[in-house]
């Protein structure tokens, strides 16, 4: 199977603060995120070909980036959607209009956030295995922080139940899916209309529910750069 990665490098990351992207932040190697995410799929000796998807502002400073690197694996910098669900659509109808002889059967596609440059080999190497005998993956670790179900508003909320953290994990990526069960997850969701999908195994979660999504086991390191501290690594 060939396998595909998509960087989501879409959003402009506004919780960091400040007016640049924190995918162009740097990390203490002096490398940007952006790099660092990019750079863990161009080592993987499992993925074949690497897709960016950027912010339609950022497009230039994404291929500046690329120029300095050398990425043999990475093929296309396409722009993105106002939304992530967007974002990977657009991921999907390039692979698939970029060759039209491309067997999609034999093709699987890798969502991955480019705020997670920490991603380890270890994770990507599952994450391939997994795909050989299973059509949608994701990789969560677990809770291990108590859980509170709130109600009220604001600063008027108060505990309403404490579930169990063996029911929980908390998503990481890459997602990844064969070609062909994505495609239609997200040509489902386009039809009902008023697509709502905080990531792409909700979407086939929510639209081919018969399909199990299996869980490979992720990392504390692989964490979402969301907050200026999570750059410290």
């Amino acid at each position: 199977m060939k396998n595909i990665a998509v960087i989501l490098a879409g959003g402009t990351g506004s919780r960091v603060g400040g007016q640049t992207p924190k995918q162009f932040l740097s990390l203490a190697d002096g490398r940007t995120v952006f790099e660092h995410a990019v750079e863990a799929f161009e080592t993987a000796s499992c993925i074949d070909e690497i897709l960016v998807v950027m912010h339609p502002n950022f497009l230039d400073e994404a291929r500046r980036l690329c120029e300095r690197n050398t990425w043999r694996k990475l093929t296309q910098i396409i722009p993105g959607g106002d939304e992530r669900w967007e974002s990977s659509w657009h991921a999907i109808k390039s692979i698939q209009h970029s060759d039209v002889s491309i067997q999609t059967s034999e093709v699987s596609l890798w969502l991955h956030d480019a705020a997670r440059p920490f991603v380890s080999q270890r994770i990507l190497a599952d994450v391939a295995k997994a795909l050989e005998s299973h059509e949608a993956v994701t990789v969560a670790v677990p809770v291990t922080d108590t859980l509170y179900k709130v109600k009220g508003e604001s600063l008027k909320l108060k505990v309403e139940r404490i579930p169990a953290r063996t029911d929980f994990m908390r998503a990481q990526t890459p997602q990844a899916f064969h070609l062909t069960t994505i495609e239609e997850a997200y040509r489902r969701a386009l039809e009902a209309g008023n697509v709502v999908a905080t990531d792409d195994a909700g979407i086939v979660l929510k639209y081919l529910p018969e399909i199990p999504i299996h869980i490979v086991l992720g990392e504390e390191s692989n964490k979402k750069i969301t907050y200026r501290e999570d750059l410290k690594g």
